[in-house]
């Protein structure tokens, strides 16, 4: 048969949708990785501290000689774009060491920094609290992310769009529209960029404003959460449907200690300056909400990565919903260690934390190294981390279908790079390819 030149046609790659139990995920990983050590994991969290406090110190010093008394520069100006510049790299590499502090207060709220209860909450509201989270609202909510990794309709963060939900009309297969995104003719297609499409310059301002605005607005909105939640859900009301009655306590906790955290941003400033609490605080502050986006964002959203509805969703099918990435390696190996060391590893290891986010990353790290396909999981080794990387996968990933229990996103075009397929004829139909038929 001759091909149809007003058609497109995809090879699509096969996922091989995973049946792991529960018990074949957790055999896998060695006992020691289980261990909490409250010491040891200060440890991290007091390194932390001192990269930061050195960085500080490093800054203050050199920008004493960035003063005409100092140094002689050719024109006026130039002192005042290295200042700007110094602190730049301030800000930039506080930023990191701070992300690696919300981390350990991540680590705090899946009780994986100790053995103690106590000490993990108090531990994770102290420094969630300094930067600005919400410490129990999220670990709730973070929670049900972990429990329901992956699912259409109970997902809490990275949900993708249907179709309907972005104003697209129902999928009409006699139009050369398949519901894989495998074919789609060029009338469809130039329907569907024209609504969901978009141009390099908009597709770049979307990155752009995910980074700056997607947490804050994740927090205070729901932007980018589970749709089926009523409008105005936030972390901060205590009676949101996110929360359960019992939490009530705990989210006023929350709120007190957001509530003194921007209390003393306001002290500070009325203290010193703006200025000063801007490039001292506020900028790295800033970029640690970037790179919480950046590696978040890529973590669970990827054009190979499933989404699972209710009939096909299983917890290991979900923990395995997500994918490790290099921070930073897009820019070497150096920055790549960088990366990764300055925020404990949680990009590259990411897929481990969801199958127990009780394991600390330090072991994670190790128990990767020494069972590297755990049991016969699958690792999803995606792109490194960046800025270029969470375009990619912002241009790609548009929307996904109304139908389908097991799904990927497609691109501006209709068309998407995966398909699933089951290894078991024992599995639910649903339309989806079963391993060995023809």
């Amino acid at each position: 048969m001759t091909p149809d030149p007003a058609v497109t046609v995809v090879e699509q790659e096969t996922f091989l949708v995973p049946d792991f139990t529960v018990k074949d995920l957790l055999s896998s990983i060695p006992a020691h990785c289980f261990k909490r050590s409250a010491l040891r994991s200060s440890s991290y969290m007091f390194w932390d501290f001192f990269v930061i406090g050195c960085a500080y110190k490093a800054t203050t010093f050199a920008d004493t000689y960035i003063d005409p008394s100092a140094i002689d520069l050719p024109h006026p100006a130039l002192y005042t774009a290295a200042r700007v510049s110094l602190w730049a790299l301030y800000s930039f590499w506080v930023g990191l060491f701070g992300t690696g502090l919300w981390i350990v207060a991540h680590e705090c709220g899946h009780q994986a920094f100790s053995e103690s209860k106590a000490l993990n909450n108090t531990v994770g509201w102290v420094l969630h609290s300094a930067l600005g989270v919400p410490y129990h609202s999220w670990r709730i909510s973070h929670g049900k992310h972990h429990a329901s990794t992956g699912h259409v309709s109970l997902e809490q963060v990275y949900v993708p769009p249907t179709r309907s939900e972005v104003g697209l009309k129902p999928i009409d297969a006699s139009r050369d529209e398949d519901l894989l995104g495998s074919r789609v003719s060029d009338e469809v297609k130039k329907e569907l960029w024209e609504a969901v499409g978009e141009s390099p310059l908009a597709n770049a301002w979307g990155v752009a404003s995910y980074l700056l605005l997607g947490w804050p607005l994740y927090l205070l909105f729901n932007s980018a959460g589970q749709r089926r939640y009523p409008k105005w859900t936030n972390h901060f009301n205590p009676n949101a449907v996110i929360f359960a009655p019992h939490q009530f306590r705990q989210i006023i906790l929350s709120d007190i200690g957001c509530a003194l955290w921007l209390g003393a941003i306001i002290a500070s400033i009325y203290t010193w300056d703006f200025v000063t609490v801007f490039r001292v605080y506020l900028a790295p502050y800033l970029w640690v909400n970037h790179w919480l986006i950046l590696i978040t964002f890529l973590q669970h959203t990827d054009p190979f990565l499933p989404h699972y509805r209710a009939p096909e969703f299983t917890f290991p099918r979900g923990a395995l919903c997500t994918v490790d990435r290099s921070l930073l390696g897009d820019l070497g190996s150096v920055m790549g260690w960088i990366g990764a060391h300055s925020t404990h590893g949680i990009s590259e290891t990411h897929i481990l934390h969801h199958v127990s986010s009780k394991i600390p990353h330090y072991h994670a790290e190790c128990c990767v190294e020494e069972d590297s396909d755990c049991g016969g999981m699958k690792h999803l080794d995606g792109g490194a981390v960046g800025w270029a990387e969470m375009y990619r996968v912002y241009r790609e990933c548009k929307f996904i279908e109304d139908e389908g229990d097991v799904v990927f996103f497609k691109n501006g075009y209709g068309l998407a790079p995966m398909r699933p397929v089951f290894n078991d004829a024992s599995a639910s139909d649903s339309g989806i390819e079963m391993m060995g038929e023809k």
